[in-house]
């Protein structure tokens, strides 16, 4: 069954939200996983893309947006595709504001939330859906 986390961050800044979720996802991919970051539009996988290559000066994340890539290159992949074909990825770090359909084909999901009330809100929807299915459900507070 899919481990699902819920980091918690203090304020509202959208950068908060995708600077955890870079620092996530080069520590996990520095101890060998695959991940999937999943958001609500391109443009958004367009500064996650971005941000990858700048949040830290001395970083490294190799990563590719799912479109340009296929999918067995890039141990960490970027999109917003509603059910991309990940066989081998196996955490899902999720910054849509939607339970995506797929989450359960991966070990880990990560749900990352802050203060901005919309993302709360979405975030606390998502946060009864896993439970009310069964889901063990950690929360992590930042």
């Amino acid at each position: 069954m899919t481990r699902v986390d819920f980091y918690l961050l203090s304020g509202s800044a959208t950068s908060g939200r995708e600077k955890l979720a870079c620092r996530l996802t080069e520590k996990a991919w520095k101890l060998k996983h695959k991940i999937y970051l999943h958001s609500d539009s391109e443009a958004e996988s367009r500064q996650l893309d971005k941000l990858l290559w700048s949040f830290r000066a001395e970083s490294f994340v190799p990563h590719n947006l799912l479109e340009n890539a296929p999918e067995t290159l890039a141990p960490v992949l970027l999109g917003n595709t509603e059910e991309p074909s990940l066989a081998d990825h196996d955490i899902l770090i999720n910054l849509s504001t939607k339970v995506p359909t797929f989450f359960s084909r991966f070990e880990r999901l990560v749900e990352i939330i802050n203060e901005d009330e919309t993302i709360r809100n979405a975030g606390r929807d998502r946060y009864r859906f896993y439970q009310q299915r069964g889901y063990t459900l950690n929360t992590h507070k930042i």
